[in-house]
């Protein structure tokens, strides 16, 4: 055992000096960033966009109601095989049929899409006309549901228009969209808050996604009610989620540090970087899942605790949804996209799938050892919100605080011991770095520039966590 501990902490030692320590080496978004009417290549303004949100037990049955107040005639609702023989799809049903809403069902979405599983989404919707989506599920539904709505509502686009450069054109949407309202039934993704949808690129083997302002959904409803029907290994992974959208917004690179500053607003990302609005939602998602998370896993009759990191999900998705994620997110792409034979507890799939919390949590020790030196202050109040004592500890010591705080809530909650344990061997690294270089939307927020050879240490100081 001891041997394993003392080579992880010998590559985070590596990851700690590897790279210059000052804040203006830090990324652009450009080799050749333009002037903004300002003048500055840096951007010196961020905004937020968020969806309208209505929280409340048993709120599920209002969507209804909403659709004919948004004068609704032909309405698309999109879940997944497995939801919808659950009660959550059952009662969105039966507020459709109450108010007299005529609506057809999609229930082939796939649990981690592909460019393959939306497309065949987006041919439903271009067949059906319709004038307004709802999405009832988790994370995949809701991005399925976004994708969706976009392309129907821009039918002459190629696919690979909207999707994220350097994949994708990454053109800015137009296209006026139709109403969606988002009924998710997980705490982890916030989707129902964010412009984002996510999907494994399948001719790549990589993950990528639509990121614009235009996708977020009309309406969230947050009903407290669904996260009951989540299986303990589901409410744990879609809560590591929440818990690195919460670390990674936080300690995202700050917006005014971002470049280029856009010609044109429209042209200012989704993701723009740290700032005093996001930040204000990640401290309290993260104070939230210090509390709540491990008894929402360990009891699933614990309504606060599930409601909780329902409420947490969202706010969590308010907060990264405007600052963006950096590198755990970066990283977890090719760690779910190379999957070779993994297939997690309490998912009922037919293939092999690492759950996106997962892919994403388990390089959390590593990477925040090597952002910390950027922002170290940050670093030790998340170690401090999560459990640690931080009373007599050194600013230097910032990152690997973090890294064994993350280390012991994970152990807690029986988390598999590294990327080895789901499959990974260190011959693996190349292939994971190069899934992990086209995700430059992300990885360059990260608050500290990483080298391919960075990016290979925090892929081998991942393999084992304990």
């Amino acid at each position: 055992m001891a041997a394993p501990r003392d080579r992880v902490a010998h590559l985070l030692r590596q990851l700690q000096r590897a790279a210059c320590q000052c804040p203006s080496h830090s990324h652009t978004y450009s080799q050749a960033p333009g002037l903004s009417p300002s003048g500055k290549t840096t951007d010196y303004a961020f905004e937020m966009a968020v969806s309208n949100i209505r929280y409340g037990a048993g709120v599920t049955k209002e969507v209804g109601m909403d659709l004919q107040n948004m004068g609704a005639k032909n309405v698309c609702l999109m879940t997944d095989k497995n939801l919808s023989q659950l009660p959550p799809v059952q009662t969105v049903m039966d507020s459709l049929v109450k108010n007299g809403i005529n609506f057809k069902v999609y229930d082939n979405v796939r649990v981690e899409p592909t460019d393959r599983s939306f497309m065949e989404a987006i041919e439903f919707a271009k067949r059906g006309a319709f004038d307004a989506y709802v999405a009832t599920g988790g994370g995949s539904t809701i991005d399925t549901c976004k994708a969706a709505n976009l392309y129907a509502s821009s039918p002459d686009s190629d696919f690979l228009d909207y999707v994220n450069a350097p994949i994708g054109k990454g053109k800015p949407v137009t296209a006026p969209l139709k109403p969606l309202i988002a009924v998710p039934t997980t705490s982890g993704t916030g989707s129902e808050t964010t412009g984002v949808a996510i999907f494994d690129y399948e001719h790549l083997k990589v993950k990528t996604g639509i990121a614009s302002r235009a996708i977020k959904p009309t309406l969230g409803l947050i009903d407290p009610l669904h996260t009951l029907y989540m299986p303990e290994r589901v409410i744990a992974n879609s809560g590591f989620d929440v818990l690195c959208h919460a670390l990674e917004s936080y300690t995202a690179l700050p917006y005014h540090m971002r470049s280029p500053c856009p010609a044109n607003p429209i042209a200012r990302p989704a993701y723009q970087g740290s700032n005093p609005i996001s930040d204000i939602w990640a401290v309290h998602a993260l104070r939230i899942v210090a509390k709540y998370l491990k008894r929402a896993v360990r009891n699933p009759d614990d309504l606060e605790a599930r409601s909780s990191m329902h409420l947490a999900s969202a706010f969590a998705g308010i907060g990264f949804g405007n600052a963006g994620v950096h590198l755990c997110h970066g990283m977890s792409y090719p760690i779910s996209g190379l999957v070779k034979t993994y297939k997690a507890k309490d998912y009922n799939v037919d293939h092999p799938l690492v759950p996106h919390g997962l892919s994403v949590v388990l390089t959390s020790p590593a990477v925040f050892t090597f952002t910390a030196q950027m922002s170290p202050e940050h670093h030790l109040e998340m170690a401090e919100i999560l459990g640690a004592d931080t009373r007599t500890a050194r600013i230097p010591d910032a990152g690997p605080i973090l890294a064994d705080t993350l280390r012991k809530f994970l152990f807690d909650l029986d988390v598999d011991d590294g990327l080895a344990a789901i499959g990974y061997s260190e011959a693996d690294i190349p292939a994971l770095v190069k899934g992990t270089l086209p995700q430059e939307r992300v990885t360059k927020l990260a608050p500290r520039p990483q080298s391919e050879e960075d990016l290979s240490l925090l892929f081998e100081a991942s393999m084992k966590l304990y």
